[in-house]
């Protein structure tokens, strides 16, 4: 019997705000610059009001939350656990996750007060991507906004990195997992960022347990989850965590495990603007391709295709008539 989602996500819940800033911008204001940087509100504040207010752009988003998006506009059904406060923002995320046709718990709770989260993108020329984030309200994001039936009737459930600083998203994370683990449901996690996986190694080990069935990382996560310092070993080391797992490489494309054999993805050469939300949409077109009929190999490619695109503008999310014209072309 099919089930009514193809992947279940479970993560932060931020408004995403993206600037274009110099790299001048970032030392004076003394950013560490291509990391996520967890910062309190008053940093993040300030931070805003120095920069330029041009070209701002505003999305729901999250990483896991970017996956579920990407996944819904090729014509997957996914659903998304997360935690909104009950104001401004919070009605924007909302609103947002509704018309990008993702399903989430937010409809059937009653929101808290607080403050929604926001992550402060800042695009430099180089197209990298630096981003500050204020939690907000998805701190306490807990067991609380897990749907146990939705869970049960997906084919995987897909696990943020980015949730294991807080020990409410880490008890989430493992109880969700649990959840399909009994009820034969794929469990997947991506690791997010290599300072994440540096600070809370204890916590995704918490989380993976003895094995999960799919990691998504890029080089150096793999290296800093793995604690080798060449992919040639980490990639082998990680057959210890997973049944299968994907290393994104950048403008070198993509290195599938299908469990048996690596297979090589070739990228997609590009110009890119803006790396902010390659991994998420390689991680939903990847797992929109594997659950919904494709290899392993035509969905590194569907991936690899979709995150060309995204590299080249402005934003970490295409448009669904674009999402649509990257699957018509690989068909």
């Amino acid at each position: 019997m099919k089930k009514k989602y193809d992947v279940y996500g479970i993560g932060n819940a931020l408004v995403d705000l993206e600037f274009k800033v110099n790299e001048q911008f970032l030392y004076d204001h003394k950013v560490e610059k291509g990391l996520m940087t967890l910062v309190d509100e008053a940093t993040q504040f300030r931070l805003i009001n120095a920069i330029n207010h041009e070209d701002t752009v505003r999305k729901s988003g999250g990483s896991a939350a970017n996956t579920m998006i990407a996944i819904s506009q090729f014509g997957g059904k996914s659903f998304y656990s997360c935690k909104v406060a009950n104001d401004e923002f919070g009605d924007f995320y909302m609103k947002d996750m509704k018309e990008a046709g993702v399903d989430t718990n937010l409809d059937a709770q009653e929101r808290e007060g607080g403050i929604t989260g926001k992550c402060l993108v800042m695009i430099t020329p180089d197209a990298d991507r630096t981003m500050n984030t204020f939690l907000g309200a998805t701190t306490d994001l807990s067991v609380k906004e897990l749907d146990e039936n939705a869970i049960k009737d997906a084919q995987y459930v897909y696990l943020e990195g980015y949730l294991t600083p807080s020990n409410s998203g880490v008890e989430a994370m493992m109880r969700g997992k649990k959840i399909a683990e009994d009820h034969g449901v794929k469990t997947s996690i991506t690791l997010s960022d290599p300072s994440i996986v540096q600070y809370f190694k204890a916590q995704f080990d918490q989380v993976v347990g003895a094995s999960v069935d799919l990691i998504f990382c890029n080089e150096l996560e793999a290296m800093t989850f793995t604690g080798k310092d060449n992919l040639e070993e980490a990639r082998q080391a990680m057959k210890k965590e997973a049944s299968r797992f994907v290393i994104t490489l950048g403008k070198n494309g993509a290195m599938i495990f299908d469990g048996d054999t690596f297979i090589d993805i070739e990228a997609y050469p590009v110009k890119a603007v803006d790396t902010n939300g390659a991994g998420d949409m390689f991680a939903g077109a990847f797992l929109y391709g594997i659950t919904n009929g494709m290899s392993y190999a035509e969905s590194g490619k569907l991936a690899s295709l979709a995150c060309s695109k995204v590299v080249a503008q402005f934003g970490p999310r295409l448009k669904t008539f674009e999402v649509q014209e990257v699957l018509r072309t690989l068909k």
